[in-house]
Parts: C-alpha cells; sequence; structure tokens
C-alpha cells in the first residue's frame, strides 16, 4: 500500500505532530519515510551589498535543517522505521508536490496549524499541497488547545 511516505518537516509544533503520525503509519505498513525540509528565503536581493547577507542566512537555514531531519530520523528510528533525508530551496507547496512526484511517493503525511474558524478559509501551504498534490495527503490539523 504504502512503501514510501513524505514528511514535509519545518521543526513547527504542528509539524512534528503529523511526522510521528506518518512515523507510526509508516510502521504500521513497513514504510520508509522521507523527511523533507524546504528552505523558503524571503525575496531575491537586488544590492549585490546584500548577496553575503543571503547567502550567510541560507548556510543558517541549511544548518536549521539538517538539525530538524535528523530529530526526524531519530524519532523514525525509535519506532523501526527507516528513514531517509532531503533538503531543496524554493516554494514550500510546490516543492513538496515536486518531490513526491519526481521520487515516487505513496503519500504525503503533512501538519496544519490551528487557524482558527476564519482561518480555514485562507490557504497554506498543506492547503495547496492537498490541492495539487498527485498523491494522497494526509492532514494532521492542530487543536485549538494544541497550541
Amino acid at each position: 500500500m504504502y512503501d514510501n511516505i513524505l514528511l514535509p518537516y519545518d521543526g513547527s509544533d504542528e509539524a512534528k505532530k503529523a511526522a510521528v503520525h506518518g512515523i507510526e503509519l509508516a510502521a504500521t505498513v513497513g514504510a520508509t519515510i522521507h523527511a523533507f525540509y524546504v528552505i523558503d528565503l524571503p525575496g531575491v536581493p537586488r544590492a549585490l551589498s546584500l548577496r553575503d547577507d543571503e547567502e550567510r542566512l541560507r548556510r543558517e537555514y541549511e544548518e536549521f535543517g539538517e538539525e530538524i531531519l535528523d530529530e526526524i530520523c531519530s524519532i523514525a528510528a525509535e519506532h523501526g522505521v527507516d528513514c531517509e533525508t532531503d533538503m531543496r530551496s524554493g516554494t514550500v507547496s510546490d516543492e513538496i508536490v515536486d518531490y513526491a512526484e519526481e521520487r515516487g511517493m505513496d503519500a504525503i503525511v503533512i501538519g496544519s496549524a490551528y487557524r482558527g474558524k476564519v482561518g480555514s478559509l485562507l490557504g497554506g501551504t498543506t492547503d495547496k499541497v492537498v490541492r495539487t498534490a498527485t498523491v494522497p495527503v494526509i492532514s494532521q490539523r492542530m487543536k485549538m488547545e494544541d497550541t
């Protein structure tokens, strides 16, 4: 059924809740998880003087990404689940969907923050992934009391 499950992870509480759910699912069905972090740098600097700041910022994002992906793989190991990691730069929802298609993922397990009653009307990363992915998406939404 599921051999490869994509777990987009950004270190947030809602992402961790979904990642644990995805890991437990993988343990149940004998799947490998693919922990995935997307570096989403804000805008492209116009001035040459900002280039050094962009490169420093990118290094910091990469270091953070490596730390949080290691965290997910540690949780996976505790559950006896194989874990692969990857990191890309770009628009988060697009990179998640592209990765799932390119790498033949069987499902995506993604977290979604509690946004209240009005917030559910506005699109977020999870909503975009659900609308555009060609593989099943399991979204784990936070409850108000989880915030």
